[in-house]
């Protein structure tokens, strides 16, 4: 039996920066990892001299001091950096009538919309312009100073009121969703159609399902900070934080899978790890116990029923969840590519909804920045869609079927790489139960889809004293971002208001 302050379970994104704040302002902090990487649904994996990114692959602002991007505070408050390249435009968009460039700047944007649509060009500006303000506003209040408590309110009224000022005439869209600004600046339906593909690449949901201060922070993101890929991949942040978290005294075990958390008297006291796996059946103590395992996991698997209030275990575990993905892998040769760009997003039929698992395929070659992630001459692809967990067995079709539902994958891009077949010499294929099995996650998701005007998300408290959750469970958004909040929100309410000022201060936000 060991005793440390918090234990945090899972080393994704959002467990790694609670665990990293919390070692910095001196709390001893233990991090328990069920597999043997370390990032959770950002993690990376080598076959055969081939890197790939199993999730997270567009950035912006992880080294521009302009940025607003949590990873880059938390980063700079643990003493790391990233190594980036910057590049523009960050993709491009293919849909049946043609394709576009989609550029960071706005003005560059829009006038590649008016290929297309001039009157959705000026129509797209005013939905920006009714947006940025809050992006502006948001400015001012770094999520650094952050917390998830109520004092929260002293630290706003006293050190950024000039920004609640500007926040005040946006109050109405903290809660709006998109779909209701989209409604009000856009009636060109190939430019609603646009916002609805940009939300349901941020949120899983289309504009009437997504919040307002999302794509506010999207937008202003990438029109005011460098867009960039970490040299190394999504593995290189995942490295960054462990190593500030290492850094300031803190622990990560690998292959330390957490089986229970032990609730005594309504407190959570410590963990208890499997008698199968590494430390088999060891008991870690800790008054403070962090987990970031999804909200259907943390409550199903790693909780006794009768640890939480039966109507409030009933209601979480019915929280709607975005659907599991098809993955697919490539390590291919790039002989005679020319001018080849790292991100796309291909939909194959504009009258099919954009939701529809298989219409719409996110492509990722981030080789085209990092040549290390493949062996010379060659390039990785990283292609991924929709795909509902429901229906999927391993059983004597179940190889077959990968086969099958990867078809939709490689022909969005044969959009880019028309002869990507005869290049492929390395092919991985992932299904929901990949996910699911792989990452410890609940059908494979990536957290809950919870539309804007029908409910809040569940914050890092729970019912059980001492019991916090971090992840994509408890902050809008998927991303990267986004669970870096949550792990900073965590980690900043366990402590005292002057020790989050005095790391704000340092960094002088």
């Amino acid at each position: 039996m060991e005793n440390f302050d918090v234990i945090v379970i899972g080393s994704g994104i959002g467990g790694l920066t609670a665990a990293g704040l919390l070692s910095r302002y001196g709390k001893r902090v233990i991090v328990c990892e069920s597999h043997t990487i370390a990032g959770g649904a950002a993690h990376s994996f080598r076959r055969r001299g081939f890197e790939f990114d199993s999730g997270s692959s567009f950035y912006c602002g992880l080294s521009d001091a302009r940025s607003l991007n949590p990873v880059k505070q938390v980063l700079d408050i643990l003493g790391e950096s990233l190594q980036t390249v910057p590049y523009d435009p960050l993709g491009n968009y293919h849909f049946p009538g043609g394709s576009f460039a989609v550029y960071g700047n706005s003005q560059r944007y829009r006038e590649e919309v008016a290929k297309f649509t001039p009157q959705g060009a000026k129509e797209l500006a005013l939905f920006e312009k009714r947006l940025l303000p809050l992006y502006e506003a948001m400015k001012g209040i770094p999520t650094l100073a952050l917390r998830a408590d109520w004092q929260l309110i002293p630290i706003l009224l006293g050190r950024y009121l000039p920004s609640l000022w500007k926040m005040l005439p946006n109050l109405p869209l903290v809660q709006s969703s998109v779909g209701d600004v989209m409604d009000i600046t856009v009636k060109d339906a190939w430019v609603r159609r646009l916002i609805d593909l940009e939300c349901f690449l941020l949120s899983g949901l289309k504009a009437s399902g997504t919040i307002a201060p999302e794509v506010a922070f999207m937008l202003g993101e990438r029109s005011n900070t460098a867009i960039e890929y970490p040299l190394g991949g999504s593995a290189a942040i995942v490295n960054a934080l462990i190593n500030g978290l290492l850094r300031w005294g803190g622990e990560l075990r690998l292959a330390c899978h957490v089986e229970q958390i032990i609730v005594e008297n309504g407190k959570a006291v410590g963990v208890r790890l499997s008698p199968l796996k590494k430390g088999g059946g060891e008991v870690i103590k800790a008054p403070v116990v962090i987990s970031n395992a999804t909200i259907w996991d943390t409550y199903s698997k790693l909780l006794l029923p009768q640890d939480l209030p039966a109507s409030y275990r009933q209601t979480a575990l019915q929280t709607p969840a975005v659907e599991s993905f098809m993955h697919l892998h490539l390590g291919f040769r790039r002989d005679d590519l020319q001018n080849l760009t790292g991100h796309h997003v291909v939909v194959h039929d504009e009258k099919k909804d954009i939701t529809v698992p298989g219409n719409t395929c996110m492509i990722s070659i981030p080789s085209v920045w990092d040549a290390s992630l493949a062996p010379e001459n060659h390039h990785v692809v990283h292609a991924y869609t929709l795909e509902p967990y429901t229906g999927w067995e391993r059983n004597s079709g179940y190889e077959e079927k990968k086969k099958q539902k990867a078809q939709t994958l490689y022909s969005a891009i044969e959009k880019v790489i028309p002869d990507i077949r005869k290049r492929v010499v390395l092919e991985l294929i992932g299904t929901p139960l990949t996910h699911a099995g792989y990452l410890r996650r609940y059908h494979g998701t990536y957290g809950p889809a919870i539309a804007a005007g029908k409910g809040m998300f569940p914050n890092q408290s729970t019912p059980i004293k001492g019991l916090y959750r971090v992840g994509d469970s408890t902050m809008p958004g998927i991303g990267v971002p986004a669970v870096a909040a949550s792990g900073i929100l965590c980690a900043n309410s366990l402590v005292k208001t002057e020790q989050v000022m005095e790391l704000v201060d340092l960094l002088k936000y």
